[in-house]
């Protein structure tokens, strides 16, 4: 189980990033201010660091230099700023990798596990880049589907959603919350976009799309996978 410290003044942003990350079967720690996050950092050892730029008491800069004095623990910086002398500052204290805000969680789950698996390669450790359920194998890493080891094409939302269907098997998915995780809240669109994408996906991986197999409808409900 990866560990991971988020760090952020905002409550609701560390509420919603906490659910999305422990869904995955990540343990998550919550830090909410600076010199919070730098006692959390030399009281345990994380797999990543998610920090937030601009906090109370100690910045993220601040605390991201102090946790360079001990430790090489991957860092993602998050900033709402659009300037990118804060994203290169960031880098230059440290961090690994920057966010902006406002960001889709997908983006940063995406990004998450992409520094832990190049961290856990060049570690030698063994990383779960595959997600492999029944027929079906999903290679997280390059973002690609096979069936009974056949390559099925997917556009980048289809592989989303997909992969969040896979990863929660028989949990239930409303069309708002699909259309909020795949999407992000900021999109304008509506919630017939995901019943689109829903069929299309049905088109590509199912045996005989009205009959479905992998992807479930649950009337009045959501759509869910089922092993």
């Amino acid at each position: 189980m990866k560990k991971v410290l988020v760090v952020d003044d905002e409550k609701l942003i560390v509420k919603g990033i906490r659910f999305s990350l422990e869904q995955d079967g990540m343990e998550v720690h919550c830090a909410y201010d600076g010199e919070e996050a730098l006692q959390l950092a030399r009281q345990e050892v994380f797999d990543i660091i998610l920090l937030d730029v601009m906090m109370p008491k100690l910045d993220g800069f601040e605390v991201c230099r102090a946790i360079r004095e001990f430790s090489n623990v991957p860092i993602v910086m998050l900033t709402a700023k659009g300037d990118d002398m804060d994203k290169i500052l960031g880098l230059e204290y440290g961090a690994d990798d920057y966010i902006t805000k406002p960001f889709n969680i997908l983006e940063v789950k995406a990004r998450l596990k992409a520094i832990m698996r190049r961290t856990s390669a060049a570690t030698g450790e063994t990383a779960a880049d595959m997600i492999e359920s029944g027929d079906i194998r999903l290679d997280c890493e390059s973002r690609r589907l096979f069936i009974k080891g056949c390559e099925i094409g997917l556009t980048s939302k289809e592989f989303d959603m997909l992969e969040l269907l896979v990863t929660n098997p028989d949990k239930i998915y409303s069309r708002e919350k699909l259309l909020n995780l795949v999407w992000g809240s900021d999109y304008p669109g509506d919630v017939r976009t995901v019943d689109v994408h829903v069929r299309r996906l049905r088109e590509k991986i199912e045996p005989n799309p009205s009959e479905p197999r992998y992807v479930h409808t649950k009337w009045g409900q959501g759509y869910y996978y089922q092993k």
